[in-house]
């Protein structure tokens, strides 16, 4: 039998992939995309908490983490070491528990502290291999956490799935509102259906008797909202508890006492669901 051409060959690789990649995807009812416009606004913690009250609510989450120079993911959920290889040469994520799995590129280093220094064709790679070469099985929802701004990583992501929506994390801070209206023209740009904005930080709540001070102001992230005619999921106060549960590894959806961060996590995610109902599945257009 003659061997097929070089182009014929990459052509006959090329489709077998994006055969795979369409498999994979049709498995995921939901695909969110969790971005924001800068750093600091704890794009990460929105990620993982709505991941973790998604999947206490009984639904299959698969948690990606494509922040491939900064990943936070797994240390925030106390996951440690590398991917195991099934039979079939896929990854197997890690398990936090038994509704929620997670995938990270930190989980493939051996040394958690090396650098990824990646180009822009190198990453668009990797997160293609993260969707299609994992064993993510059948998904209510798959959050994507990615870095902040508009660059190669939320990019590749509205390439490789046609389907997925935006999350847009701020916080009440107008530098931090300028940049996430940076984000919001993105999703338009790369015509991604914006779920919503989450107002992270709207508000100081001490630990010690809940009292809540707006040390970031009060109210932008409705504000940017209503200008940018996009939805709010709702807001979630500074709880200084979240940041030592993550720094410990762990986090407080199973706190016994529960707190207004977590009460506040709760609206976000009835809202998230009604957005994106369990008898639907993901489409192109705006979800409703």
């Amino acid at each position: 039998m003659e061997s097929c051409g070089n182009s014929q060959c990459g052509t006959e690789k090329q489709e077998a992939e994006e055969a795979v990649l369409k498999e994979q995807l049709d498995k995921i009812r939901y695909k969110l995309l969790v971005m924001s416009g800068k750093g600091g606004v704890g794009k990460s913690s929105v990620a993982a908490y709505l991941s973790l009250a998604l999947a206490k609510l009984g639904k299959q989450v698969g948690l990606l983490d494509v922040d491939l120079h900064g990943p936070s993911i797994p240390r925030m959920l106390g996951l440690q070491g590398v991917f195991g290889i099934g039979m079939d040469n896929r990854m197997i994520p890690h398990s936090y528990n038994e509704r929620l799995r997670v995938i990270s590129i930190e989980c493939l280093l051996e040394d958690r502290d090396a650098a990824v220094i990646w180009r822009g064709p190198v990453k668009h790679g990797v997160i293609r291999q993260f969707i299609s070469d994992v064993r993510w099985g059948e998904l209510d929802f798959l959050i994507i956490d990615s870095p902040p701004g508009t660059g190669d990583e939320p990019l590749s992501v509205a390439q490789t799935i046609s389907d997925a929506s935006a999350v847009v994390v701020t916080t009440p801070q107008e530098i931090a509102l300028a940049d996430v209206r940076k984000s919001i023209n993105f999703c338009r740009q790369v015509h991604m259906p914006i779920l919503g904005i989450v107002e992270n930080m709207n508000g100081f709540v001490c630990p010690h008797c809940n009292v809540e001070t707006p040390f970031l102001g009060k109210g932008g992230g409705a504000r940017t909202a209503e200008q940018m005619n996009v939805r709010l999921l709702g807001s979630l106060p500074f709880d200084p508890r979240v940041v030592q549960a993550a720094d410990a590894g762990q986090s407080l959806i199973d706190s016994p006492n529960g707190s207004p961060f977590v009460d506040a996590l709760g609206r976000i995610t009835a809202e998230v669901l009604k957005l994106c109902p369990g008898d639907a599945k993901g489409g192109d257009g705006e979800p409703h």
